[in-house]
């Protein structure tokens, strides 16, 4: 259907413009009924749908069940565009059977340091890298007819005071490291949205900085789409308008839509530029909205499948000393570590999904070792607790020294990287680090797999033979695990991010 945008704008009253200029509520745009202006619906990514269940307005707890792919820093260690737009793919297809029109979605911010708590969400420190799967992503969610909204422009790279913090960075620094993965990205797939940030840049607020939403983003990138603000983002309104911010998010009750009515009225603001935003606004919602696709299912299984192909393919062989990998199909294995039966998969905070289904680590080993191996099970420590537990080392000694081989599942708890604040350290809980150590000493054959979204210090990584870093490999990470037990070759993934070996090495912190 073609729609007279100029023609709808004629006929809009100021207050009309400007209410399209802030969300309706938490999640969705608003509608102007007498006008046929229809209101379409964003919720949360990137690894998957977090849409808002009913009983939970902000769906942190209770979101409608959808597949949890691989987070960012897993999905980046395939290094592969193809894969990459698969997930988008499937993401899309999610998206159209649960109504929703824009996914706020792909995260890509460099990771500047190994301490941001959202590093888990994010693809990588390489912005060619970033740039290309970026792109990709956002090509397979977009072929579905679903928008995507790239986040979060610009220079959002710590999550400790991000929504005040003052980022320094000279010309070249901004172009050549912060900004290369959005321009790649833009220019390549052009999404219909762009998600400005929290904090500043050079002493002006992301949502409200000329620099970087007109003089970059439209005139120089060429982008022709909205962009949005992160939620509760913008600071003030009326600036953040004059410099191309489109839509606030989420809804203030209509508070900032008067002062757009006001700031208009009085002659601070021409109302050209309120009529330039209602345009880009009205051209991403009909578009966005006539590609609904009413009751479209999607094959939850086959996403399921998917996510453990992804997922395969994005864990990363760190040492394989004497071949360990994969292991043999025979004699006794001892699978150590809460993590194997409570499997940490994705991040906290904003990107939090529930999944369809999940697969658990130690199940899906021993379903595939039949009786053709024996395989033992013990905790090794308390996942939610940091206070080593020596009772529980030495059942795991005991159980490794009567073993074949040890296959320990370490790294960081939920607690430990969120969105919302940052880590201190890169260690693991000391709990994981005694436990390696007590299993080393009584175990020649010993292969860690890493449950991590970041960085990690690994002081034992000469004491053991093998070490597989999982990531958050998302719901089937469990099952994606065989390939690298019991199959008769390994093909792993990348690092798309340098392991420092500690802290003091990193001179820029």
């Amino acid at each position: 259907m073609e729609h007279n945008i100029k023609k709808l704008i004629s006929e809009m009253t100021l207050e009309e413009k400007a209410s399209l200029c802030s969300g309706l509520n938490l999640w969705q745009t608003k509608p102007i009924e007498r006008l046929g202006i229809p209101s379409i619906t964003m919720t949360d990514g990137p690894h998957g749908l977090r849409k808002a269940n009913k009983s939970d307005e902000l769906g942190l707890n209770n979101s409608v069940p959808a597949t949890c792919f691989p987070s960012g820093s897993a999905l980046a260690a395939s290094w592969d565009r193809d894969l990459v737009k698969k997930v988008g793919e499937a993401i899309g297809e999610e998206c159209i059977a649960e109504d929703v029109q824009i996914l706020l979605g792909p995260a890509i911010n460099i990771k500047r340091s190994p301490l941001c708590g959202r590093n888990f969400e994010y693809l990588s420190e390489d912005p060619y890298l970033i740039s290309e799967l970026a792109a990709n992503y956002i090509k397979g969610v977009q072929s579905k007819g679903v928008g995507t909204s790239i986040k979060h422009y610009a220079a959002n790279n710590q999550e400790d005071y991000r929504m005040t913090v003052d980022v320094k960075v000279n010309e070249r620094a901004l172009r050549e490291i912060y900004l290369t993965g959005f321009e790649g990205a833009i220019k390549q797939s052009q999404p219909l949205t762009v998600m400005a940030s929290y904090n500043k840049v050079n002493g002006v607020y992301a949502t409200e900085n000329e620099h970087l939403i007109n003089e970059i983003l439209r005139n120089e990138w060429k982008f022709d789409g909205i962009v949005i603000s992160d939620w509760g983002a913008v600071n003030d309104r009326v600036a953040a308008l004059k410099v191309g911010l489109d839509i606030e998010m989420p809804g203030s009750g209509g508070e900032e839509d008067k002062k757009i009515v006001e700031a208009v009225k009085k002659g601070q603001i021409s109302e050209e530029y309120l009529n330039l935003a209602v345009e880009r606004i009205l051209n991403i919602i009909f578009k966005a909205y006539e590609n609904k696709k009413k009751n479209q299912n999607y094959d939850a299984e086959r996403h399921h499948q998917l996510t453990r192909q992804v997922a395969s393919e994005c864990m990363v062989l760190l040492k394989n000393e004497d071949e360990i990998l994969p292991l043999k199909k025979q004699g006794k294995i001892a699978i150590i570590g809460e993590l194997a039966v409570k499997p940490r998969y994705q991040g906290g905070g904003s990107s939090h999904i529930v999944p369809t289904k999940l697969d658990i680590p130690y199940d899906e080993i021993t379903k595939i070792a039949g009786n053709k191996a024996e395989i033992k099970y013990t905790p090794g420590y308390e996942l939610e607790k940091d206070e080593v537990n020596n009772k529980l080392i030495e059942e795991a000694a005991y159980i490794a020294k009567n073993s074949d081989v040890a296959v320990i599942f370490a790294g960081l708890p939920d607690s430990y990287e969120s969105e919302g604040y940052d880590r201190e350290h890169m260690r693991v809980p000391e709990s994981h680090n005694k436990l390696i150590q007590a299993i080393t000493e009584v175990q020649p054959n010993v292969v860690v797999v890493l449950c991590n979204g970041s960085p990690i210090e690994m002081p034992w990584i000469y004491q053991v033979k093998g070490i597989l870093e999982s990531y958050l490999g998302g719901q089937a990470s469990g099952g994606a695990l065989q390939k690298y037990y019991l199959a008769k070759k390994i093909h792993a993934g990348n690092l798309q991010k340098l392991f420092q070996e500690n802290l003091e090495t990193i001179h820029h912190i």
